[in-house]
C-alpha cells in the first residue's frame, strides 16, 4: 500500500514509523530483526531502509603500493526491504540515491521494486563522497533529487530510458523526498531551498519527510512556509533522540542543525551516556506530545540501528 493511502486511511490519527540502517557487510540480518521486533507492537504502516553510496578504500599491494578501490560498506537495501516486508507484512521504503548510481542502475532497481511489490521509494540526492568537498554527480546519473523524482515518476508510468513507446502496465510509485526545516546545508537561503522542494513536488513527489530537528517551532514554521509556497503534500516530522554526549558536536556538524540551549545544558550536566540517553528520551517525548497536539501525520524516528530509546518513546505516545 502507498504511504499516502496509509495517511488517508488513518483519518487524522498520527501514525508511527521509523528508519533503519542496513548492517555492514558480513553482519547477519538477525540483529536488525531484534531491533525491529519490539517496535512492531505499535503497528508501523511502513519502515524506511537507507542506502549508502559508494566510498573509497585503500588496499595495500606488493612493494608497499596502495590501490584505491570503490566499495559499498552497507549494501542490501532492496534485499532487506523484501525480507522485512515478507517477515512482518509491513510496507517498506527503500532509499534511492542520485549519488553513486547511473540512470540505468536506478531503472533496474525500480523494476526490481515492481517485481517485489514495493510501492514506495524515498528519492534523495545523497551525500558527498567521503574525502570530497562538493557533491559530484555520477557519470550518467541524476544530478538533483528533482531529476531523480522525475525518472521515478516516468518509470512508474512505464516510460523507460531506452524505449520509444511507453509500457502498457503502470506501476505508479509513491515518492517521498526530504525537507529541511533548518535549510539544506548547500542552499544559499531558505527561500531557495523551498523552491527546490517545490520542484521535487511538481515533478511527482507525494510526501515529505523532514531532516531531524530538536525545536518544534522550526518544524511548524517550515510547514507554514511550505504551504505558503504552494507545497500541499503531507510533511512528516523526522525525530532523532540524542543518545550520546558526542551528539552535541556530531549532529550540528554533520546535519547543520541547531540544538536548543535548554537541551544542550541538560546534556552537559550528564555524567555518562546512560544519563544522556535518558535526557534524549525525555526531550523526544516532549517533542512528540506537542507534535501530536498539532496533528502531525506521522512520528517518524531515525533509529540508526538501535531501538531501545525509540521503544520507550513509543510506549509513552501510542
Amino acid at each position: 500500500m502507498k504511504i499516502t493511502e496509509h495517511l488517508y486511511n488513518a483519518q487524522g490519527k498520527t501514525l508511527f514509523s521509523f528508519e533503519i540502517v542496513p548492517p555492514e557487510k558480513g553482519v547477519g540480518i538477525n540483529d536488525l530483526y531484534k531491533n525491529i521486533d519490539p517496535l512492531m507492537e505499535f503497528n508501523p504502516p511502513f519502515i524506511d531502509v537507507t542506502t549508502s553510496r559508494e566510498e573509497y578504500v585503500f588496499l595495500e599491494r606488493e612493494g608497499g603500493l596502495m590501490e584505491r578501490k570503490v566499495t559499498r560498506m552497507r549494501p542490501g537495501t532492496l534485499g532487506i526491504c523484501a525480507a522485512i516486508q515478507h517477515k512482518y507484512n509491513v510496507d517498506t521504503v527503500p532509499h534511492v540515491l542520485c549519488g553513486g548510481f547511473t540512470k540505468e542502475e536506478t531503472e533496474y532497481l525500480l523494476v526490481d521494486c515492481m517485481y517485489l511489490g514495493i510501492d514506495n521509494v524515498m528519492a534523495l540526492r545523497g551525500d558527498t563522497m567521503k574525502g570530497e568537498k562538493y557533491f559530484t554527480a555520477t557519470k550518467g546519473g541524476n544530478r538533483y533529487a528533482s531529476d531523480l523524482v522525475k525518472q521515478i515518476e516516468n518509470t512508474g508510468k512505464g516510460k523507460y530510458l531506452h524505449s520509444d513507446t511507453a509500457c502498457g502496465e503502470e506501476n505508479k510509485f509513491c515518492i517521498g523526498v526530504a525537507g529541511y526545516p533548518e535549510k539544506h546545508i548547500e542552499a544559499p537561503s531558505m527561500n531557495y531551498d523551498l523552491e527546490m522542494l517545490k520542484k521535487k513536488v511538481d515533478n511527482g513527489a507525494d510526501y515529505i519527510v523532514t531532516q531531524m530537528f530538536f525545536d518544534n517551532q522550526k518544524y511548524f514554521q517550515f510547514v507554514k512556509e511550505a504551504r505558503e509556497f504552494g507545497i500541499d503534500v503531507p510533511i512528516i516530522p523526522g525525530i532523532k533522540p540524542i543518545a550520546t554526549l558526542k551528539h552535541l558536536q556530531l549532529l550540528p556538524q554533520v546535519f547543520k542543525i541547531d540544538l536548543p540551549e535548554t537541551l544542550v545544558n541538560e546534556v552537559v550536566k550528564c555524567k555518562n551516556n546512560q544519563e544522556v540517553r535518558k535526557v534524549g528520551i525525555e526531550w523526544a517525548i516532549a517533542q512528540c506530545r506537542e507534535l501530536l497536539e498539532h496533528n502531525a501525520p506521522v512520528l517518524h524516528f531515525y533509529s540508526m540501528g538501535k531501538s531501545d530509546n525509540i521503544l520507550k518513546i513509543a510506549q509513552e505516545m501510542f
